[in-house]
């Protein structure tokens, strides 16, 4: 029998029902099982430069819908596993068991990470950015990517926004033609153009993944925050990717990004106008014909 939700009177019991399931979120100690990738092993990929253990399930929202409703591999190149190296070690295995949760593959920049990844190690190092740069773009030529998801280039934290100019540096040492989605998180795309839907059961297996990086929501419950963050993506993408004044979307959970496309010389956008991509539509819409080749 299907139990009734409290009623509620005013907008003060809203704000309590709201912290009242928050608390009990964070109570919970679900049991989580990993999910076996079921895509193909010569399946077209998506590849996710995350610059943290964690960053790929924030921004996952569509390269978790590609892998399930165009058979895509999604692989999460971890560039740094943290500054802190005492932590480094048990962030990869966290890392591991969130990506075999999801059905991402895994793998990293180097055995530890990469190290010193910043705006200001690619003007000052310039040895060391190179090999960096080498190393991520040996795994894009590896694996043909028809997609690549990175941070944008303002997305204040000083890693993201080195991950930044590292996957340009990468693409441009590659030559190869791909979908390019800049991401955000610590700081708002200044010029997304598509806003990605996410189903009640995507958003659940996100915030799942994410609580198997037990270290850094301990530290900061990005898994219980962020079915609020997607609510207020909603809000600015309605205005920032649609028209301001426009018709807002009925979902309700949606993340931003900025699609681009890499032609293997220059960085053109997706699309003039923006997008709004609801659960309903087929991810694979974004990308066309996923089976070609570089």
């Amino acid at each position: 029998m299907k139990s009734e939700s409290p009623s509620m009177q005013s907008y003060l019991d809203y704000v309590h029902s709201l912290l009242s399931a928050y608390d009990c979120a964070a109570a919970m100690k679900p049991e989580l099982c990993p999910v076996p990738c079921n895509a193909e092993a010569d399946a077209p990929c998506a590849i996710i430069l995350s610059p943290h253990p964690d960053d790929e399930m924030i921004i996952g929202a569509l390269p978790l819908r590609l892998m399930r409703e165009a058979g895509m591999r999604v692989i999460n190149i971890a560039v740094t596993l943290g500054s802190k190296k005492e932590r480094q070690l048990e962030r990869l295995a966290e890392l591991r068991a969130a990506c075999a949760h999801i059905g991402y593959e895994c793998i990293c920049a180097a055995e530890r990470g990469l190290e010193r990844i910043t705006p200001e190690s690619r003007d000052s190092d310039k040895e060391h950015w190179k090999k960096a740069v080498s190393a991520v773009a040996s795994q894009i030529a590896r694996y043909k990517p028809v997609a690549v998801f990175y941070p944008h280039a303002s997305d204040a934290n000083r890693t993201h926004m080195g991950v930044h100019s590292l996957a340009i540096d990468a693409l441009k040492e590659t030559a190869l033609s791909v979908h390019c989605f800049e991401t955000e998180f610590w700081s708002p795309l200044p010029k997304p153009n598509l806003m990605v839907e996410s189903s009640t059961e995507d958003l659940a297996t996100l915030m799942s993944a994410l609580y198997l990086h037990k270290g850094e929501i301990e530290r900061n419950p990005y898994h219980l925050l962020l079915p609020m963050w997607m609510m207020d993506n909603v809000r600015r993408g309605a205005e920032i990717v649609g028209t301001q004044g426009g018709d807002v979307p009925a979902f309700r959970f949606a993340t931003l990004y900025r699609h681009l496309l890499w032609d293997g010389k220059r960085m053109e956008p997706a699309s003039k106008a923006g997008v709004f991509l609801d659960k309903e539509t087929a991810a694979k819409i974004l990308i066309g014909d996923s089976s070609r080749s570089n």
